[in-house]
């Protein structure tokens, strides 16, 4: 399938245009057809020859109904501008052309109508030549009349040639269905229809409802699926399709809210973004307040100026947008389009100090909006790799640690920078060299300790390790002042008469040797810590592990105790110690046996 929308000026006939070609009436409502005038849009379709199916969003042209035409035309390729020979371009046929710009869209079809009532060719002429300075550029025009229904095959094949020169839409990519319409279907429950512009839809699938009524996105379950009024198991892009969905009311759903992809899409409130249009929009000249279409949505924005083509908008309520989306701004009070934007960034940083606007305006000059992931990083220097895919940016690295992408040349630095702390946190604290986990975390700066413990698993740079949630440069030990390094000599001589005989802490405190100290005596290799105040000779646990290999297997505490000749203060703590190293095995309460 095809879908193309109409644009032009109110009573141009646009909608007894697409009548003609399909036998369809687009005008929903009683009140249309009785006004001939269309106030909302309309959705009919017909069986080109050649060229497939192709359906077509039928406009409002009124002047006061460009927010219902902005909303058919937003998720839309393609367009077929109507101008009729008898009444020439309007101001609504230019409003209409500055929106189809504004939106860079860049395939369509002139239909010169009415050309029963009036030579269409200096008509044509005038449009063609306005045309052509948009993003449209140079398109084909075809004179037509709804009434005698003259042109109409040649517009037919117009249209077949439109179509085909459209790009492949996406089929693997992330849905993102813009809403139009909502309502409730007796027996199926709330249904809601839109343009699907990219990806796939099946019955059964598993959405997030992105509205405005609600803060979160609310989980739905698609229970039906249709498109051109026959239920579908699937349907892919590019399409008009009606969606019944499970899990939300019809009144909590709007036009202008949006069902996504779960967990691949995140709505943003602040966005960065580029303007562009025929006059070149100058940021500083635009007004604070304006209202940002996207898609089916309309969404107030106050306007913060950047750079010459650069600002920020802050919208009234977030939106699934992406980097690269093109969108526009709208002055409703003076029915002008001052705008079309391309979306920079969705997740900008704040700009809270002074000159943070002039130095993120120099960021973005480089910013294309093309999606590039390697920019991105480099830009941001770390970032979760979901994150970076819900801006509508691709991974272009593996991950560091858990779900986090660095740019090499920041993560190089991020290195160099943890081993600079390291070597001053041990300059600083010779007998507690060990720079804490978490204290390393927050001297960079890092989210996340699994960052700091990553950093440390690193080759090259240099050398660092960690050991009991602290980090050292290799061979790092504490350097003990001459009193502690005397006391520690003393516990060592006692040791050396009687290896598993540790000190009591009445003993260890006459030495002088602190909590602090036996740490520091721990840290630097001199003693081995096998319990809380329990310290023995480096080795010991080993020689400990030899004597009771010589036991008869399995054996008891009590026994144990008695081969190393210790108290029951220094064998339990001992045992659970040789436990944990691998070195004995416990069988039951009692019992254990050497491996």
């Amino acid at each position: 399938m095809h879908v193309v929308a109409t644009a032009g000026h109110v009573d141009h006939g646009k909608s007894a245009l697409v009548r003609a070609l399909t036998g369809m009436e687009p005008d929903r409502w009683e009140e249309e057809r009785r006004r001939g005038l269309t106030l909302d849009l309309g959705f009919v379709w017909t069986e080109l020859p050649g060229g497939g199916t192709t359906a077509f969003v039928d406009v409002p042209g009124h002047e006061r109904l460009v927010g219902n035409m902005l909303a058919g035309v937003g998720p839309v390729p393609a367009v077929l501008l109507v101008v009729a020979a008898d009444q020439g371009w309007q101001p609504q046929s230019e409003e209409h052309l500055a929106v189809l710009d504004a939106l860079r869209v860049r395939h369509g079809v002139l239909a010169v109508t009415r050309s029963d009532l009036a030579d269409p060719a200096p008509v044509r002429e005038d449009a063609l030549a306005r045309i052509a300075g948009t993003s449209l550029g140079k398109v084909e025009a075809v004179a037509v009349s709804s009434v005698t229904g003259a042109g109409l095959d040649e517009l037919r094949a117009a249209l077949v040639r439109l179509t085909g020169a459209l790009p492949a839409p996406d089929r693997e990519a992330d849905v993102r269905l813009w809403v139009d319409r909502s309502f409730t279907v007796r027996g199926r429950g709330t249904v809601v229809t839109g343009t699907l512009a990219a990806g796939t839809l099946r019955t059964g699938d598993r959405l997030e409802l992105a509205a405005a009524s609600a803060a979160d996105g609310t989980a739905v379950r698609v229970r039906g699926l249709q498109s051109l009024k026959r239920d579908r198991a699937e349907a892919g892009a590019v399409a008009r399709v009606a969606v019944n969905v499970h899990g939300v009311a019809a009144d909590a759903v709007r036009r202008g809210d949006a069902l996504l992809a779960p967990g691949r899409w995140s709505a943003t409130a602040l966005a960065d973004v580029r303007l562009h249009g025929p006059d070149d929009p100058a940021a500083a000249d635009l007004p604070r307040h304006l209202v940002l279409h996207a898609g089916s949505a309309a969404v107030p924005v106050t306007v913060r100026p950047l750079g010459p083509d650069t600002v920020r908008l802050t919208l009234a309520r977030p939106l699934p947008l992406r980097v690269g989306d093109t969108a526009l701004l709208r002055d409703p009070g003076r029915r002008r389009i001052p705008a079309g934007l391309t979306v920079l960034d969705v997740r900008p940083p704040k700009l809270a100090r002074r000159g943070a606007g002039r130095a993120r305006a120099r960021e973005l000059e480089t910013v294309t909006g093309a999606p590039d992931g390697a920019a991105e990083l480099r830009r941001r220097g770390l970032v979760r790799r979901a994150e970076l895919l819900a801006m509508g940016v691709p991974a272009v690295a593996e991950p560091v640690a858990g779900d986090w992408l660095a740019d090499p040349a920041h993560w190089a630095d991020l290195r160099r920078r943890l081993a600079g702390a390291v070597e001053e946190h041990a300059a600083r604290h010779p007998m507690d060299p060990g720079l804490p986990v978490e204290a390393a975390r927050r001297t960079l700066g890092l989210p996340d300790r699994a960052l700091v413990r990553a950093l440390v698993r690193t080759a090259g740079g240099p050398a660092l390790e960690q050991r009991d949630g602290r980090l050292y440069g290799r061979g790092t030990r504490p350097s003990l002042p001459p009193k502690v390094r005397a006391a520690v000599d003393a516990v060592r001589g006692e040791l050396d008469r009687a290896p598993f005989r540790a000190p009591e802490a009445h003993r260890l405190a006459e030495l002088g040797l602190t909590p602090a100290a036996v740490a520091a005596a721990v840290a630097a290799g001199t003693l081995l810590r096998i319990g809380d105040g329990i310290v023995l000779l480096p080795g010991a646990d080993e020689r400990a592990a030899a004597v009771l290999a010589r036991l008869e297997q399995p054996f008891t505490t009590s026994e144990a105790r008695r081969a190393l000749d210790t108290t029951r203060r220094v064998a339990v703590p001992l045992l659970e110690h040789l436990d944990a190293r691998g070195l004995t095995v416990r069988l039951d309460g009692t019992r254990r046996r050497c491996r």
